[in-house]
């Protein structure tokens, strides 16, 4: 029992001790010391019970004091709470002094915490970054399409890194403006010929207000050749046109057509009224006869009349007259007589 009892005090002893070094950083105190940044371990300590690593902003604070930046613990320990990543931002901040970029703690801090990453901006922003576009295509007012594609060198705006727009922001700015610049050129070939000008005309146009980047410059790396887009669009026309017209020559045609069949029907329904009428005269003719309205004599004189009548008629015509020695026709028969 004795023995069980030693080696559970030591068990507690050790646990205490390792207790101890940890609440009580005694090696980080005298690195403190040696790196010429005195702290007390109180203040070590503290940063224990409050969650944060001391090693940390131990670090990262000897970095900042050797390179000459004048940063306060509580900053450091602040943004350590916040969730942010005190590394990155004292490697950046000792950058950006190297670089000579004026970069303060507040807006390194406020880089870091908005997701982006502190140390990748000052690096664009010392060293600019080539974005490939893709081909766009314009078109100029000959009807000439061109594709061009184009590389744009941007810098990182470090006042409108956080709230900024990116590089889909750029990218799109740069489209438009090379559209704009391509459909401005009256031929095709003063594209072909000067492609500085669309450089020029899309710089003009101050696409990087708002964003984080800041364009530096924008190069034409090709420019090819496309599809004659006014021809086909004349084209299209004309086969539009061609189709209307079709469409309306037809309806004309239909119409024609109509009003011929109407007709026809009109002369064939007149035709049968004279047939109705031609076919009542033997009747009323019997009928006069009957009733002693009309003599015989009577009838010769009008069949006299109408063989004159046809006769002038077929002189008129070209046709050969009837025989006038052939007399007239017989009369119609009749019930009555």
């Amino acid at each position: 029992m004795e023995g069980f009892g030693l080696i559970a005090i030591a068990f507690v002893v050790v646990i205490a001790f390792f207790l101890f070094l940890y609440y009580f950083p005694l090696a980080l105190w005298i690195r403190t010391i040696a790196a010429g940044v005195p702290l007390s371990i109180s203040a070590l300590i503290r940063m224990r019970l409050i969650g944060i690593q001391p090693g940390v902003i131990v670090t990262n604070l000897v970095r900042a004091r050797k390179a000459g930046l004048d940063l306060t613990i509580d900053q450091m320990q602040s943004h350590y709470l916040a969730g942010g990543n005190v590394e990155a931002v004292t490697l950046a901040m000792i950058a950006a002094q190297r670089a000579q970029i004026p970069l303060g703690w507040q807006r390194a801090s406020a880089i870091d915490l908005a997701g982006r990453n502190v140390v990748e901006a000052l690096q664009q922003s010392v060293m600019p970054k080539v974005i490939e576009t893709p081909t766009f295509q314009g078109v100029a007012q000959n009807g000439i399409q061109l594709n061009v594609k184009a590389r744009v060198t941007v810098r990182t705006n470090l006042d409108r890194y956080v709230g900024g727009a990116g590089e889909p922001t750029i990218i799109a700015r740069v489209g438009e403006g090379v559209v704009s610049a391509v459909g401005a050129a009256i031929d095709h070939k003063e594209v072909l010929e000067f492609p500085d000008r669309i450089s020029k005309a899309v710089l003009s146009k101050g696409l990087d207000a708002g964003t984080a980047f800041e364009i530096v410059s924008i190069d034409i790396a090709d420019v090819d050749v496309g599809k004659n887009i006014g021809a086909e669009l004349q084209t299209s026309q004309a086969e539009a046109d061609r189709r209307i017209a079709q469409a309306k020559a037809a309806e004309r045609q239909y119409g024609a057509l109509a009003a011929e069949q109407e007709q026809k029907a009109e002369t064939q329904a007149m035709r049968a009224k004279v047939v109705e009428a031609e076919a009542q005269i033997p009747q009323a003719i019997a009928e006069a006869f009957r009733e002693g309205h009309l003599g015989v004599m009577d009838y010769y004189r009008l069949n006299n009349v109408k063989a004159d009548t046809e006769m002038r008629s077929a002189i008129g015509t070209g046709v050969t007259p009837p025989d006038p020695n052939a007399g007239p026709s017989p009369l119609p028969k009749s019930p009555g007589i």
